[in-house]
């Protein structure tokens, strides 16, 4: 008994070390690309300041960007890494609220997949630390500017209530 049980400590102590090599040490993975999954969902929070807003499935503001057009995205290089895009691999949802027909994508172009909503390219922002933070709300950067998004497709240009809405 004492031999398998000294087997299994062993074998145990390998697998872990197996484990956390397979992990490396690479810093150089971006915001953007932990961003990546399967399908990503767009849901809707009642932020309180701003109102009902969309996030991601992890509560997480996300931003549209007024420097975009139509539904093709103007934010790489340093941009993507403050702002990162919200990607997919598979068929984004639309979260209890929203409309289903609103949520797509669009080729970025690295050929990525970035989610849409009502044709906008859709993003996170560095400087949200937490679900519920709106730090980049109306952030002047990369040549335009950065708003959180309503459930009805309407950019949130300011504070306040259910206000701020802009089209």
């Amino acid at each position: 008994m004492k031999g398998i049980t000294l087997i299994f400590l062993l074998a145990t102590g390998l697998v872990a070390i197996a484990v956390a090599g397979c992990g490396g040490n690479d810093n150089t993975a971006t915001a953007a690309s932990a961003q990546s999954q399967n399908s990503h969902t767009i849901n809707v929070s009642d932020n309180g300041d701003l109102g009902k807003i969309l996030v991601d499935s992890k509560g997480r503001t996300v931003y549209l960007f007024q420097k975009d057009t139509g539904s093709m995205s103007t934010c790489s290089g340093g941009c993507a890494t403050e702002w990162p895009p919200v990607t997919t691999t598979g068929k984004p949802t639309a979260g209890t609220g929203l409309a289903a027909s609103m949520v797509g994508t669009t080729t970025r172009s690295d050929g990525t997949r970035q989610v849409t909503y009502d044709g906008h390219p859709l993003y996170l922002y560095v400087g949200d630390q937490k679900a519920g933070d709106t730090n980049g709300q109306g952030v002047s950067a990369f040549g335009a500017k950065w708003y959180a998004q309503s459930p009805t497709g309407a950019t949130v240009t300011a504070g306040g209530s259910g206000g701020g809405y802009s089209y």
